[in-house]
């Protein structure tokens, strides 16, 4: 039994990318070969937390590194880009599971983190990056002015 994820937000352009992502995992479920087709692919992701940081590595193998994005914003980090595909214009795939093409991946940040903190590294195929955890006992004392 597969189920499928809904996620409320007030942006529209999630909303529509939202659900055609979600329209495209039930047809690839039913065939298969209809990946071939899909205009957008979410790269695996595997997410670490140690005392201090929490560090994000995600499988995107062949992407160039001018081709891929990395943005955050509040507690949402963006993944993005394209991998563009080695074959040539007259040439006829007889297997395709290597997903091409624009690719998007929206992770929910489970604790807040220093922005200014983050760091990016691309190698052998992995996107690694490391983000410091903002202290959650931290207290900030505010000054009273008197009039």
């Amino acid at each position: 039994m597969s189920f499928i994820k809904v996620r409320f937000t007030d942006d529209i352009g999630d909303i529509n990318r939202e659900l055609r992502k979600s329209i495209d995992e039930m047809f690839s479920l039913i065939n298969s070969t209809f990946t071939v087709f899909q205009n957008v692919w979410r790269p695996q992701v595997d997410i670490y937390e140690s005392p201090d940081e929490i560090m994000i590595v995600t499988d995107i193998a062949g992407v160039k590194t001018e081709d891929l994005y990395v943005e955050v914003h509040r507690r949402v980090l963006r993944i993005y880009g394209k991998r563009v595909t080695p074959a040539g214009g007259n040439t006829r795939y007889h297997l395709a599971e290597i997903p091409y093409g624009y690719f998007e991946r929206n992770l929910s940040l489970p604790l807040p983190i220093d922005t200014k903190s983050i760091t990016a590294t691309y190698a052998d195929g992995l996107l690694q990056i490391r983000m410091a955890k903002l202290p959650l006992n931290r207290v900030r004392k505010i000054p009273i002015q008197d009039d």
